[in-house]
């Protein structure tokens, strides 16, 4: 079964970088696609990036386009965001997802089409 651990939030300052990570194990990620997904308090949860199984084709939320990159190192199981500029409204708990069913990823980016999920690390951005 797919276990799915992120890991590389915290606290940072308006401005700041993280890099998030998400490891995969009990299957092979490089067959399918992987998302990044948000959720603030008291919001719904948000489509970040998505990136296909070969890392080939990518997509982001429009809220992130130029800040954030996807990318992934199959032979580490290991799918990355690199968030750059970061705003205080980028402040969420942070969750990777897979589609064991698809392999490359729609222009826009649905919780509903990712059956498998981690249990998420917070980013906080100040002010």
């Amino acid at each position: 079964q797919l276990q799915l651990v992120e890991s590389g939030g915290g606290l940072v300052q308006s401005g700041g970088s993280l890099r998030l990570s998400c490891v995969a194990s009990g299957s092979t990620v490089h067959y399918f696609k992987i998302g990044w997904f948000r959720q603030a308090p008291g919001k719904e949860r948000e489509g970040v990036s998505c990136i296909s199984g070969s890392g080939g084709n990518t997509a982001y939320a429009d809220s992130v386009e130029g800040r954030f990159t996807i990318s992934r190192d199959n032979a580490k199981n290991t799918v990355y965001l690199q968030m750059n500029s970061l705003k205080p409204e980028d402040t969420a708990n942070y969750y990777c997802a897979a589609d064991m069913g698809a392999y490359v990823c729609d222009d826009s980016i649905h919780e509903a089409d990712f059956p498998s999920w981690g249990q998420g690390t917070q980013v906080t951005v100040s002010s």
